[in-house]
């Protein structure tokens, strides 16, 4: 099981990389992946008190793949945002691959993302 050595830091190259999709025969290995991100996420949690989502790529695994935890756990296979909205608004966020670090982000007030869950199939709407 991967741990908090694991994460990937601010520099590592393979954080500027794209991630590839999830195929539908790599579904067996989905838990797995997810089960490492929920792992790294708790251990970051304990240490440094923050968390709330978590990409495959900064496990190295690398692959369209996310898995956040705010009140329930869900997890996002092959992610799309969609109807972005024009109106942004700027936020300190903070990132577990720089953990000591906030950086001020402009982000979009809505946008909807459509994703395959842990079923292989589509959700929308969040």
């Amino acid at each position: 099981m991967k741990g908090l050595y694991d994460l990937l830091l601010l520099g590592n190259p393979l954080l500027y990389e794209c991630a590839d999709p999830v195929m539908e025969s790599e579904l067996s290995l989905v838990d797995n992946w997810v089960a490492d991100l929920h792992n790294v996420m708790k251990e970051v949690r304990a240490k440094y008190n923050f968390g709330r989502a978590i990409a495959a790529s900064q496990l190295g695994i690398m692959k369209r793949l996310v898995y956040m935890n705010i009140d329930k756990p869900v997890v996002f296979i092959n992610p799309e945002m969609s109807n972005l909205s024009q109106e942004m608004f700027e936020v300190w966020d903070d990132c577990m691959c720089f953990p000591n670090l906030l950086v001020k982000v402009q982000r979009h007030r809505t946008l909807t993302v459509k994703y395959l869950d842990e079923n292989w199939r589509v959700a929308n709407g969040l």
